[in-house]
């Protein structure tokens, strides 16, 4: 079905159950702050906007999706609604189902997984719930490795995804730092993909930690957004709000991938049903090949 007929037919609640597949060869990702779901958020309450966020997933048809502010029923819901799908997630307080997830999911069709686990953003990483800095909050990472089923003799995908802090700034730093060093680990051998909201700008230290080059030697990741679209743009902001149309203010939700990945697209998609956007954040994309 043409990606813009889907569109239409997702707003208005019509959308077809099974996702076209993608070109094989191609990855599709998909980052999505939902809002956690116990959020006093009226007109735009989970249980008002959970099915048109499902169809808004399902429009993108992502091969890879991370998702953050996802409390255990959010996490069961989606893994209801999408089918085909395997996840990944546990609670960031106690590492079980205490708080929220930064669950990820992968098209089992694409994938499969032979490894994964989490990760606290702290000076403890292994000890689930702890923090660190300045941290307000317990911050996590999910990650896992996956055999590409289309491409059996590629190297596997290490998929990350993570939640930095909204207001410790050393915790959003240090948070890249280890998100870095992990990815360098966990990653040996492997192309790697990570999302995440980074509650960070584009002009910020988290995101040179992440993406610049650090002692001569480059990251093992770039901004797949900026590989795409290599000139800034007034309106990148993913913070809506949950007001339709392009935003002003800092793009704070990334897709971080290796360079063995080629970026045919990237995008922020502003899909929007009667004014209102189906989360507080626009969900990212990114299209890959290699």
């Amino acid at each position: 079905m043409h990606r813009f007929l889907y569109l239409l037919l997702a707003a208005i609640g019509l959308a077809p159950a099974v996702n076209a597949q993608p070109p094989k060869g191609d990855v599709r990702v998909m980052s999505f702050n939902i809002r956690y779901g116990t959020a006093k958020d009226g007109e735009n309450h989970w249980d008002k906007r959970k099915e048109f966020l499902a169809d808004t997933v399902k429009a993108f048809g992502p091969d890879l999706l991370g998702t953050q502010e996802t409390l255990i029923f959010q996490r069961d819901f989606l893994s209801q609604k999408l089918t085909g799908y395997e996840g990944l997630g546990v609670g960031r307080e106690d590492g079980k189902e205490k708080g929220e997830t930064t669950a990820l999911y992968w098209r089992k069709a694409r994938f499969e997984k032979t490894d994964g686990g989490h990760f606290w953003l702290s000076e403890t990483p292994n000890v689930a719930g702890s923090k660190s800095w300045d941290s307000s909050l317990p911050r996590m990472a999910t990650w896992v490795k996956l055999k590409d089923l289309a491409k059996p003799n590629a190297k596997p995908v290490l998929f990350v995804n993570t939640h930095f802090d909204h207001i410790g700034k050393k915790a959003r730093i240090e948070g890249a730092k280890l998100i870095r060093d992990r990815i360098g680990a966990l990653g040996a051998g492997c192309s790697v993909v990570v999302t995440g909201d980074f509650n960070s700008g584009e002009d910020s230290e988290p995101y040179r930690t992440l993406f610049a080059a650090r002692d001569k030697n480059e990251s093992p990741v770039m901004d797949s957004f900026r590989a795409a679209h290599p000139k800034r743009e007034p309106n990148e902001g993913t913070f809506t709000n949950f007001k339709a149309g392009p935003v002003k203010g800092d793009r704070i939700d990334w897709i971080g991938v290796s360079r063995d990945w080629t970026v045919t697209g990237a995008g922020i998609d502003r899909t929007e049903k009667d004014g209102r956007t189906p989360s507080d954040h626009f969900p990212v994309t990114a299209t890959l090949s290699r």
